[in-house]
């Protein structure tokens, strides 16, 4: 009997020898911990949430690598992501951050997150309610190779729309579904990947 034939952008052997999403396997350890750990799990809580909103908007244009190296100077910096402390940082807080080497220093997304702060703090229900309430229903086919993962979804498209009308930034389609991929709201492990 001759084993299949591996497919194309599907999960390939860790040091380890056991197979994970391609991204999860081959590169840094801090990826193949990220994807072993993290990535797909279920996140909940108002200020972890934001966290993960906040980093997804720092990530934008960038590689994740550089989010996930950086992320405990991005908690020492956001006040662990407290959304009430985040919320009353100031112009003093502002310059701060722009001079900050352990985060990324883009105005554009320091602002977004402090904006992201004031507009979660005025969310009936909370954060959390309002992110986990557009999670899909139903299980969905599990993705055989990265070709399969989408970017988008009809899902990630109405969650990016509801925050912005209730006035969060920098939460486009495709920010709002990489969220949706971190916080487990979706489970994009590939279908022969260890961590599905």
């Amino acid at each position: 009997m001759t084993a299949a034939a591996p497919v194309v952008g599907g999960p390939v052997p860790g040091p380890d020898g056991l197979l994970r999403c391609p991204w999860g396997a081959t590169g840094p350890d801090d990826y193949r911990q990220y994807h072993d750990t993290e990535w797909g799990v279920a996140v909940h809580g108002e200020d972890r949430l934001f966290e993960r909103l906040c980093l997804e908007a720092f990530q934008s244009g960038l590689s994740w690598l550089t989010i996930l190296r950086r992320r405990e100077g991005f908690r020492a910096a956001f006040a662990d992501f407290s959304i009430a402390r985040v919320a009353a940082f100031d112009d003093t807080d502002r310059a701060r951050l722009l001079a900050d080497e352990g985060i990324i220093r883009n105005r554009a997304k320091i602002d977004a997150a402090i904006a992201n702060a004031h507009a979660a703090q005025a969310l009936q229900g909370g954060l959390d309610a309002l992110v986990w309430s557009f999670a899909p229903s139903g299980r969905r086919k599990a993705p055989k190779a990265l070709s399969d993962v989408p970017a988008v979804t009809d899902e990630s498209t109405a969650l990016a729309k509801e925050l912005k009308r209730r006035g969060f930034r920098f939460v486009g389609p495709t920010t709002a579904y990489a969220m949706m991929q971190a916080c487990g709201l979706v489970n994009d492990h590939l279908e022969a990947c260890v961590s599905r």
